[in-house]
């Protein structure tokens, strides 16, 4: 294993293919960076070109585009409160209060090296235990996939703030609007109302853009009109401190090895990865009233969380030939357009374009730190444009992104109004995150519910005859205890 590593860094690091990664990793940062524009999509516009690519140049300069792509987002995230992809919406929570503070320097250097941690963290665990991860996600089947659900559900109660009611009803609009579509087991049309856009559900990315990039354009349209004069805020460019790296280390850590373990399970990806990890580092925290307020730890655990999975959901891809998400889906038509067949025997047959793949996501995720940092200054610069003219940039940006998922004016039309529905949230001071988490999570458990009842005969007894089912609920159950008896602990106080 050592020999083959050893060679897959001399290729990953040779004149002929460095350049290639770190164009990957580069573009990728940009795309993700874009509201609308996924890793997904990023890795999906560049396969054709792979085509008549080596396999290594191919496979290395698609998996730059994973890492950079995931980390992205996390700029539009913390500087414009518009997640740039799924994967950095729990990043708004702390990433763009500490913008608002005038820290946005700092929040960007904790996200680049909180990304690095957990995507390096999540490669080594890759290689050391990828059979072992892979057996692990082996055992996930509906009942484990609903407990694992029910577990990210719960984050609705710890990011509700003061107010638990409101933020629960943020979260049953986002479950009510995860039912439009098809029925998941029948496929009988709900909520639909005849209209042939809604047969595959609300997609995801528009009602993101809407809920924060929209809607906060709208608020700061808002305040530039009632405003007399428009005074801009001095921002710092001073990077975290060696307080601040000793703070969010343990967290960083932790949240890499716990998003590697989500993202090794397929069909969970980096958004409900980086929402369980920020849940459990509020849960484990001493002082969990700073999460949503400008939370280091809370911003490096999103980061760290969402960044594990890169290597993680590669698990098993590459050991059993099934996508852990839906970039590794397209990395697996990669793999297939290179000849290569993913599973047990690609380790067998082909070891050196395995390790090459270890390799390169190592080198990645160092140049993507490297990027990341050096691009803090000109991230910065983003902020110091006047209002005026960053109001109607957003929303041109917002329209054009919603529209570039499906090429699609309904997407333009849905963003539209989950941004009319934002702006009037936040008039009423009810959160906005839960709804995008029951939208992600909502179908996840509905689906699973309702294939456990059917395995089981309609008997609940799934719920405690499987130890990983039982062990999440137990999660679950813990973390709605502490959410209500911090509410509670708040509520006293403030009286």
């Amino acid at each position: 294993m050592i020999d083959h590593l050893f060679n897959g860094l001399l290729t990953a690091l040779s004149f002929d293919i460095l350049p290639i990664l770190i164009f990957g990793v580069v573009g990728g940062i940009t795309l993700g960076a874009m509201p609308g524009l996924t890793a997904t999509m990023g890795v999906a516009i560049l396969l054709p070109f792979t085509f008549g690519m080596d396999s290594t140049a191919a496979l290395v300069m698609l998996i730059g585009v994973y890492i950079g792509g995931i980390y992205g987002g996390s700029i539009a995230a913390i500087l414009l409160n518009t997640p740039g992809t799924p994967a950095s919406a729990a990043s708004v929570l702390d990433g763009y209060t500490l913008t608002k503070k005038g820290q946005a320097a700092r929040a960007l250097s904790i996200s680049a090296i909180s990304s690095f941690s957990g995507g390096f963290i999540s490669t080594v665990l890759l290689i050391l235990f990828a059979p072992i991860l892979a057996n692990f996600a082996l055992r996930f089947n509906a009942p484990e996939y609903f407990a694992l659900a029910l577990f990210g559900l719960t984050i609705i109660c710890s990011i509700s703030g003061s107010n638990l009611l409101k933020g629960l009803l943020a979260g049953s609009i986002g479950l009510l609007v995860s039912t439009v579509g098809l029925d998941p087991i029948t496929s009988v049309p709900r909520f639909t109302f005849g209209m042939m856009d809604l047969y595959s559900g609300i997609s995801i990315i528009p009602v993101l853009i809407g809920l924060f990039a929209l809607s906060e354009a709208l608020t700061q349209l808002e305040s530039v009109v009632t405003e007399k004069k428009q005074t801009l805020r001095n921002f710092s460019l001073k990077m975290l401190s060696r307080k601040d790296l000793k703070e969010i280390t343990p967290t960083a850590v932790k949240s890499g090895v716990l998003g590697t373990v989500i993202g090794s399970v397929p069909g969970a990806g980096a958004d409900i990865s980086s929402f369980v990890c920020y849940n459990e580092a509020k849960r484990a925290s001493k002082t969990p009233e700073e999460f949503g307020n400008g939370s280091i730890k809370g911003l490096s655990a999103a980061e760290a969380g969402n960044n594990g999975v890169t290597g993680g959901a590669l698990v098993p891809l590459l050991t059993l030939g099934v996508p852990g998400d839906a970039v590794t889906a397209v990395l697996l038509g990669a793999l297939v357009i290179q000849g290569l067949t993913p599973g047990p025997l690609l380790f067998t047959h082909n070891p050196e374009v395995v390790y090459n793949i270890f390799s390169s996501m190592l080198v990645a995720n160092i140049v993507m730190l490297i990027v990341g940092l050096i691009g803090i200054r000109f991230f910065c610069k983003i902020i110091e444009i006047p209002r005026i003219l960053m109001i109607p940039i957003i929303m041109f940006l917002s329209v054009i992104g919603a529209y570039s998922i499906n090429n699609s004016m309904f997407d333009i039309g849905v963003a539209v109004f989950f941004g009319l529905l934002g702006f009037t949230l936040l008039k009423c001071r009810v959160p906005l995150s839960p709804i995008l988490i029951a939208m992600i999570l909502g179908p996840m458990a509905e689906t699973n519910l309702r294939k456990s009842l059917l395995m089981y005969e309609n008997s609940w007894s799934f719920l405690y005859d499987r130890p990983i089912a039982l062990f999440f609920l137990v999660l679950t159950a813990l973390s709605i205890y502490s959410a209500v008896k911090f509410s509670q602990k708040k509520k006293k106080a403030a009286a």
